[in-house]
């Protein structure tokens, strides 16, 4: 079967996608989107069904009404994965799923399939998983080597928004009481040197090590003693928590309905209550590391049923049983190819990441060339841009 993913983040181009190859499908990821490569695309692909994952790049509302128009001109059916639910239900997933239309909508949050369902919207549960090629054990590497590690990002924003989200509740249960007795923790991820007003004191600097790459977490996974895993949901898990058990990592999260539905407390996983079994657990576990090391054996061994592998044949096989796939095209399989519609060639061009506060006008201006001409090069119908999107602001094979 050949399946488009429209898509081009770092993290949801190294999951499901390579999941589908494994898989024995044909997969082509669509990087950065316009009109005219959709067209040329779906043309020359020939997909049997298009997914688009979440709230990113690909997910503007301009491009949200392409994606309809392609998929409804291609006769080609539309999947959505909504990774945002159940926080941004209302605000994000049905005002998208009103302008995309899609067929079939995948959720983690079960009460929200079921509220799907009563607006008519086709829906299922899809949790997240791990990738094994990417999260996978390897040797412990000194500068990731640590006792106590996080690997997220603090969202100090969202926490000043949202006094009531859970995420309160996992930052009280797991981090803020062992820096209140100065054990020390090292952060990867961004803004946790933002974060002194909310733990009442600041973090050491030399324990922050800001943004780590997606497909480099693993090497903190695998080197350092204790993993904490943060939650957003009681009845949730976060995909850290696959992806940490996937790599070898030893893992202490909440003790929350949702880890006790996948994983065995004292077996797979460690979990805390309250900020003074966090304290205790981690005193425990770093004296007798033998202790951890048989729940990382095991937590290693009951994650392999979370595979995005396993994810895929489970959206191939609802998609079948709701008709919006036939038998036929699922048994069209063989070895299966991962492909990049049209990636560019980093020497033919100069890239620049978007930073927090730039704008196309700032852009052009530090690298001596037009918004016109940036907006020409990545095909852009406004000036709207995203932090951490690339763009091109150089075409370097018109140079001398």
């Amino acid at each position: 079967m050949r399946i488009i993913f429209l898509e081009s983040s770092q993290i949801w181009c190294n999951n499901l996608p390579v999941g589908f190859q494994e898989d024995g499908h044909e997969v082509m990821i669509s990087g950065p989107i316009n009109k005219v490569n959709l067209e040329k695309m779906f043309a020359e692909f020939q997909p049997d069904v298009a997914v688009s994952i979440g709230w990113g790049l690909e997910q503007t509302t301009e491009k949200q009404l392409l994606i309809h128009e392609q998929v409804k001109k291609s006769n080609v059916p539309l999947v959505y994965w909504a990774v945002e639910d159940p926080a941004y239900t209302d605000v994000w997933s049905i005002p998208l799923i009103e302008r995309m239309k899609p067929d079939f909508v995948f959720t983690l949050c079960p009460k929200t399939v079921r509220r799907y369902k009563e607006l008519g919207i086709p829906a299922a549960r899809l949790d997240f998983g791990f990738e094994p090629s990417l999260h996978c054990p390897v040797q412990p590497i000194a500068r990731y080597c640590a006792n106590i590690a996080v690997v997220a990002n603090a969202y100090p924003d969202i926490l000043d928004k949202y006094p009531d989200h859970y995420r309160h509740q996992a930052i009280q249960t797991l981090i803020r009481p062992l820096l209140e007795r100065n054990i020390r923790v090292d952060f990867w991820g961004k803004n946790w040197d933002k974060m002194g007003d909310y733990f009442g004191k600041e973090i050491p600097s030399h324990w922050i090590h800001g943004h780590m790459p997606y497909p480099e977490a693993n090497k903190v996974y695998s080197s350092a003693n204790i993993m904490i895993g943060l939650q957003n949901y009681p009845d949730l898990l976060t995909q850290r928590t696959f992806e940490i058990l996937g790599s070898g990592g030893f893992l202490l999260t909440l003790d929350t309905p949702g880890v006790r539905s996948m994983f065995k407390p004292g077996k797979d996983v460690a979990v805390s209550a309250s900020p003074e079994e966090t304290v205790q657990l981690v005193e425990d576990f770093l004296a007798h590391p033998h202790k951890r090391h048989a729940i990382q054996k095991k937590g290693r061994k009951s994650v392999q049923h979370h595979t995005y592998r396993a994810r895929a044949k489970q959206m191939v096989d609802i998609l079948i049983d709701s008709d919006i796939l036939s038998i036929e095209s699922d048994r069209r399989r063989k070895n299966g190819t991962l492909i990049y519609f049209e990636q560019e060639k980093e020497d033919d061009y100069l890239f620049y990441t978007i930073k927090k506060g730039d704008t196309l006008y700032s852009i052009a201006k530090s690298f001596g060339v037009t918004v016109a001409s940036i907006q020409s090069l990545n095909q852009m119908t406004s000036e709207m841009i995203y932090e951490e999107q690339r763009i091109k602001v150089k075409d370097l094979r018109n140079e001398g």
